[in-house]
Parts: structure tokens; sequence; C-alpha cells
């Protein structure tokens, strides 16, 4: 099996990161199938339930429900997929320690409104953009058929829920402004992956 090196370009290469995956996250990543699977059900819980939080954070503003809801069902319905491949392979949602990537990345969001409704929207793009551009790394590299059809099959969502993060943005806040932060956070995003997690991880 022929890996990315680390000086290459991504496979799927969404605008909002500025690096992409190590081939020893590749490596890492399936030669622990079951950790990676277990951590995206986390992972796909955690997604449904930032967006619901978003939902109550801003209860009146105008066409964001509509938006959000649909995500989060969405985000629910890859959890109990991936629930269903654990349980067919004897295994179960199970607590794993999280990387320090998602609570990192967070502590970039600043705390005063409107800048904090704009951090959030950008910082949930940014963690969509990564899960696409790892789980298609994993759509071509992992051995188990089913776990790379699993993997196949949730990218147009993962794509499609960033730019969903991306239009929100877009529609509050001026152009501008968007990329100079995006700019910003997509650095800390990138040096937070800058050193392997030593256990497999999603976002390791």
């Amino acid at each position: 099996m022929e890996l990315l090196k680390d000086n290459e370009k991504p496979i799927a290469k969404i605008k909002w990161l500025l690096t992409s995956s190590s081939s020893s996250w590749i490596e890492q990543a399936i030669s622990n199938p079951i950790e990676i699977l277990i951590d995206h059900a986390h992972c796909e819980r955690k997604a449904a339930g930032v967006a619901v939080q978003m939902m109550f954070r801003y209860i009146c503003e105008p066409g964001l429900a509509e938006v959000l809801s649909p995500l989060a069902r969405e985000e629910l319905e890859h959890f109990e997929r991936v629930l269903g491949i654990l349980h067919s392979r004897g295994r179960y949602l199970e607590p794993l320690p999280a990387p320090p990537y998602a609570s990192s990345l967070i502590k970039n969001v600043r705390k005063e409104e409107p800048k904090r409704m704009l951090d959030s929207f950008l910082v949930s793009g940014l963690i969509e953009a990564r899960s696409h551009e790892r789980m298609s790394l994993l759509s071509l590299h992992t051995p188990d058929k089913e776990l790379r059809n699993l993997y196949t099959d949730l990218l147009k969502s993962e794509a499609r829920h960033s730019c969903i993060y991306w239009s929100l943005a877009r529609e509050r806040f001026d152009k501008g402004l968007i990329f100079q932060r995006l700019k910003e956070l997509a650095t800390a995003e990138a040096n937070i992956l800058s050193n392997l997690h030593p256990q497999a991880r999603m976002h390791s």
C-alpha cells in the first residue's frame, strides 16, 4: 500500500485547510481501525451536539435553526450507522480519552459577540473540513471494505457541512473579515496537528 509522503498534496483538498494530514497519521489510523471507528462515533455525536448548542445559544437568529436542525439530524444518522458497524463486530461505544484537537481549537473562539458567532462557525467548518480530508484518506487506504465504503459514503456530507458553516458566516459577516479570521484559525488548526497524538484518533 502506497501512502502519501508528508510533502505531497492531499487527495481531497478543501480550501479551509492549510496543511494536509501526514503519512504517519494514515499509518496510525489504519493500524487501529476499531479505535478510529469508536472515536468517529464520538465525533459524530459531538458534531450533532455543537449544532444543537448553537441553535439554543442563538435561538432568535433568523435562518439558523432551519439550517442547523437538519445538520444535527444527519450527524446523528451517521452516529447510528457507525454504532451499527461497531455492534456487528461485537464492539460498543466506550469512553476514549479525547485528543487535544477540538478543545485547543475552541480556545481560540472569542467570548464577545458577534465575534463569538463568527469564530464558532469557522471552527466548526474547520473541523468538518478536516474530517472530510481524513475520511477521504481512509476511504483510499483502509484495507477493510466495509469501512472503506463507510468513509466514502460520508465524504459528501462532511464537505457539505463545512460549506453550511461557511454560508452561515458569509450571510452575516463581511467577506474580508471572514477570510482574515479564517486564516488565523486555520493556522491554529494546523499547529495543533503538527505533532501526532500518541493515540489513534480521527483528529489526532
